[in-house]
């Protein structure tokens, strides 16, 4: 029977099931969303949210007995053609534009499909583009080729191109989780002008405090089975972490007394031309040296430069009181510097390849026999270590790297590194794209790890990653150390004032 439209929701499923090879990554969904809602949906990696938005989209197929409601109005059947024609949306973390073509082109694109090259871009489309990006509030010259625009506004063009096809219902994956606080300010008050436009939002996100800031209602998943649908008013992060992963998850100040331990990093006066200037800092044995700035603060900056990727232009850098100039990443290496980067996807894996070729290209001298070639079973050895050691959930080691989740492939990052048995290791951002419970697996491994007598230095632009997992915290803003916390003297709300003023 067909809802009344005028009272319906803009999406509602039934019994949503999906089984894929024996196994059931949904079980007896139920799922809804008001028109100008935004609503959350939350869970762990691998809880059935990805495979609940292509339920929705048209790229999978639900099992028999799923109900499927939109506007009011029952689907029988869903493609992702008719998905989109039905004004459904969906901006995926990668956003799948095109950095070769403008502003306008990009926004424009699904409506010129089919034209080109018979029709010309002309006033036509920029009227209609022009239109779209009033309705956001977001000024954006539509000439301007869109990878020289950073990733905040690449965002907004995303969110465009689906007004373009006036959608209705927009899905929107992770869609801060390279953004600094400002720039994700910014683009929820674009989510909440969509709300106001009667549009509806469905937000993923790992970032829980941001869940509780911008969500009316949150859906839970938990290993494919709904928990539960919760208000966000009166929700807590720590309550909501509870809910997505079936355990309490504490976080409280873990802060230890490293200074009479022996320094194995100090920078002196250290700067680089146009990114970082007279940066002094010390890192202890077994200390986890916080360091939190906004993105381009300079903080990646400096990470580079002390993995040998760039150059300082003046000052001095001492790894256990040896003054050392890194001519190459492969330099650092050797003296036991360890570098897991913020771009997991590009910079830290090699996606197509295997976990076991992963873990190990950065020792493959240790794995390889007296011809030069892989040895079979030194790289067994290896990886079977690493594995077991950090928990990396895996099927086979054979198996690509890119079909772990963002939580054990960033641990298969951690034993890539930790397999070269660094003195020092720089951790830049390495929760990005990680759910709540993963990131409490890593930062355990991290507190083991210092236990252990290894120094790190711990890159973050999210205060409570550097407050409850650091044992000193430093400031850095606009290329400089502007302050230095001691996490039991301070508290996030006060950290958070001086950050992000």
């Amino acid at each position: 029977m067909t809802t009344d439209p005028d009272t319906a929701p803009a999406l509602r499923l039934r019994n949503v099931s999906k089984t894929f090879g024996g196994v059931k990554a949904l079980q007896n969904v139920d799922f809804e969303v008001r028109a100008g809602e935004v609503h959350c949906l939350a869970g762990e990696n691998g809880c059935g949210k990805s495979t609940l938005i292509k339920i929705v989209t048209g790229v999978y197929t639900p099992d028999p007995g799923a109900e499927i409601e939109l506007f009011g109005h029952p689907l029988d059947t869903i493609s992702p053609t008719k998905a989109r024609a039905l004004g459904i949306a969906v901006i995926w973390q990668d956003l799948a534009l095109f950095p070769h073509m403008t502003v306008a082109e990009n926004i424009a694109f699904d409506d010129m499909v089919g034209v080109m090259p018979r029709v010309s871009f002309g006033s036509r489309y920029k009227a209609r583009v022009q239109a779209v990006l009033d309705r956001l509030n977001v000024p954006l010259d539509l000439n301007t080729r869109l990878g020289d625009l950073p990733i905040a506004q690449r965002q907004i063009v995303a969110i465009a191109r689906a007004l373009m096809g006036e959608a209705r219902l927009v899905f929107m994956d992770e869609p801060t989780a390279s953004l600094t606080q400002s720039e994700t300010d910014s683009l929820l008050d674009v989510v909440r002008t969509l709300s106001s436009q009667g549009i509806a939002v469905v937000f993923v996100s790992h970032r829980l405090a941001e869940v509780i800031d911008i969500a009316e209602r949150v859906t839970v998943l938990r290993d494919g089975k709904l928990v539960g649908v919760y208000p966000t008013e009166g929700m807590t992060q720590s309550r909501l972490g509870e809910l997505m992963t079936g355990a309490l998850l504490e976080n409280s100040v873990s802060a230890q007394d490293r200074s009479s331990a022996e320094p194995v990093l100090v920078i002196k006066d250290l700067s680089r031309h146009d990114e970082f200037r007279g940066v002094s800092l010390t890192i202890r044995r077994g200390e986890v040296l916080g360091l939190i700035g906004l993105i381009g603060s300079g903080r990646t900056e400096l990470a580079h430069a002390l993995i040998g990727m760039s150059r300082p232009d003046a000052g001095e850098i001492q790894l256990e009181g040896a003054p050392v100039r890194f001519a190459s990443i492969r330099d650092a290496i050797a003296r036991g510097v360890a570098y897991v980067s913020e771009d997991r996807l590009t910079l830290g894996l090699i996606q197509p390849q295997s976990i076991a070729d992963n873990t190990v290209i950065s020792v493959l001298d240790r794995v390889l026999d007296g011809l030069g070639l892989m040895a079979p079973k030194r790289q067994s050895q290896l990886v079977s270590h690493w594995i077991e050691e950090l928990a990396v959930k895996i099927g086979q080691p054979e198996d690509a790297v890119s079909t772990l989740s963002g939580g054990n492939q960033q641990k298969v990052v951690l034993a890539k590194w930790l397999a070269t048995e660094p003195r020092l290791l720089i951790l830049d951002s390495p929760t990005v794209g990680v759910d709540v419970g993963a990131r409490a697996g890593i930062f355990r491994i991290v507190r083991q790890l210092a236990d252990e007598g290894l120094a790190i230095l711990l890159i973050s632009d999210e205060v409570t990653e550097v407050m409850f997992n650091a044992d000193r915290v430093l400031h850095m803003a606009e290329g400089r150390i502007v302050g230095e916390y001691d996490p039991h003297a301070t508290s996030v709300p006060d950290l958070e004032a001086r950050i992000y003023a």
